[in-house]
C-alpha cells in the first residue's frame, strides 16, 4: 500500500513516496545519489546539495517536462512545497471565479524574488497555463532564470525582470499597466547570515545530522535582509497599496511574524484578509493574502 503525504495539496504531484526508476529515467545523473535508507527504501543524502539538486532536476523533467538547472550556492526548493503554494493559489483564485480555478494566459501573476530557480513561474504555467512576470535583485539570478526560461521555450508565457532599487519590492519594476490577478512571495525570512546559520544548525540538530551544510543553498538575498520576513512584508504591505494587483500574497514561515503583519495590513486597510495554513512533512508553512478589491 502506497501511504501518500496527505498534507499535501490535493491536486499536488508529489503526494506519492519519490519513484526514484523513473526519476532516474529523467535524470541518469541521479543513481549515484540513490541508496537504501534505514527503512531499506530508496532514498538520497537530503543533507547534500548536489544531491538535493539532482533530485530536483529529476523531478521537473518527469513531472512538468521542465530542463533546469542552476549554479552551486543558489538556492534549491524543494518542489513539493513550492508546488503547494502554487495549487492554493489556484483554489484562492476560484473563490472569486464562481468556484472555477482560472487557467491560461490571461491569468498574470507576479513572482517577487524570482530568484535563479525560477521555481513558482515554471511550476505554475505547466499546471495552470498562466503567464508570470519574475523579479529580482540580483542580476546573475535574472540572467540564470532568463536562460531556464529560454531553454523550455516558454519565453512568452514567463517574463524575468530585474528589480534596479534594493530599497524597493514592487515600485520601479512594474513599469507597464498590467493589472494582476495574483502576486506571490518567498521573502528572505532570516534577519542576518548568522541567525540563517543558526537555524539551520538547529533544523539539523533536531534531525539528528552532523553537518554544518546548508542543504539548499542560498544567496544573502534569498535567505535574509535587514529585519528578516516582518520588515520585508510589512514594506510590501505598504507598497501594495499603489500596485494595480487583484491579490497580494506571500509565504510567512515563522507563526511568531503573524501578529506584526497583521497590524501592518489592519494599517492599510484592506478589504479582505486570509491565512491560508499548508502542511509540508513535519513543518507547517502558511501564506498570508490581502485584496483591496
Amino acid at each position: 500500500m502506497i501511504l501518500l503525504k496527505t498534507e499535501l495539496h490535493p491536486r499536488n504531484k508529489h503526494r506519492a513516496p519519490y519513484d526514484f526508476k523513473e526519476l532516474i529515467k529523467c535524470c541518469p545523473d541521479l543513481t549515484k545519489f540513490v541508496a537504501k535508507n534505514s527503512y531499506g527504501n530508496d532514498s538520497i543524502d537530503f543533507t547534500d546539495p548536489i544531491a538535493v539538486k539532482t533530485l530536483n532536476k529529476a523531478i521537473l523533467k518527469l513531472f512538468y517536462n521542465i530542463t533546469w538547472d542552476i549554479p552551486e550556492h543558489f538556492l534549491c526548493p524543494p518542489i513539493p512545497g513550492r508546488a503547494d503554494y502554487i495549487h492554493y493559489i489556484a483554489d484562492l483564485l476560484a473563490v472569486f471565479n464562481r468556484g472555477i480555478i482560472p487557467e491560461g494566459k490571461n491569468i498574470s501573476v507576479l513572482d517577487i524574488g524570482v530568484g535563479a530557480n525560477c521555481i513558482y513561474p515554471l511550476i505554475g504555467h505547466r499546471e495552470y497555463g498562466w503567464s508570470f512576470v519574475g523579479t529580482d535583485i540580483d542580476p546573475l539570478a535574472i540572467s540564470i532564470a532568463k536562460g531556464i526560461v529560454a531553454q523550455n521555450n516558454l519565453t512568452d508565457a514567463i517574463e524575468i525582470r530585474l528589480q534596479k532599487s534594493s530599497a524597493n519590492i514592487f515600485q520601479g519594476v512594474l513599469h507597464d499597466d498590467t493589472i494582476y490577478d495574483v502576486s506571490m512571495c518567498n521573502p528572505p525570512f532570516h534577519a542576518s547570515r548568522a541567525e540563517a546559520e543558526v537555524g539551520t544548525q538547529r533544523k539539523w540538530r533536531n534531525l539528528k545530522v552532523q553537518t554544518k551544510a546548508l542543504n539548499f543553498g542560498g544567496q544573502s538575498n534569498e535567505l535574509w535582509c535587514p529585519g528578516g520576513e516582518v520588515a520585508f512584508i510589512k514594506q510590501m504591505i505598504e507598497e501594495s497599496v499603489h500596485i494595480n494587483c487583484k491579490w497580494f500574497t506571500t509565504l510567512v514561515s515563522k507563526a511568531s511574524s503573524l501578529v506584526p503583519i497583521y497590524r501592518a495590513l489592519e494599517k492599510a486597510r484592506p478589504t479582505e484578509i486570509r491565512t491560508v495554513d499548508m502542511g509540508q512533512g513535519q513543518k507547517k508553512s502558511r501564506f498570508v493574502a490581502w485584496t483591496f478589491m
